[in-house]
């Protein structure tokens, strides 16, 4: 189950929820086994130059790899570009966590 987290200055005008969808539809085009992603975004009111993070979480597997995460970046780049409208910097983050973080379901009714 990814994570996707954007962290924005406050400058900036952007759909978070339907940029988050469709960080989840490029996750889920090039790696369709992995879930439901998880996403948030944060509009930072005190900042320095206009800019936007995007941070990208997933498990590590082994089809995961250099290749998988150049592509990924490549096209999150797009999607969030798509986004923008003035000049921003940019940055992009995609990180692999190993065997000792734990994502799952709470249902308390199943």
């Amino acid at each position: 189950m990814p994570h996707a987290e954007i962290k924005y200055s406050d400058d900036l005008s952007i759909d978070t929820v339907g940029l988050l969808k469709e960080i989840e539809a490029v996750i889920l085009e090039h790696d369709p086994g992995a879930g439901d992603c998880k996403g948030r975004a944060f509009l930072i009111k005190d900042w320095h130059h206009t800019h936007v993070l995007l941070e990208v979480a997933m498990l590590t597997k082994p089809h995961r790899d250099d290749a998988f995460s150049q592509t990924m970046i490549k096209a999150f780049k797009q999607v969030l570009h798509a986004h923008l409208s003035q000049k921003t910097y940019v940055s992009i983050s995609l990180t692999y966590m190993g065997d000792t973080y734990f994502t799952g379901v709470f249902d308390p009714t199943s």
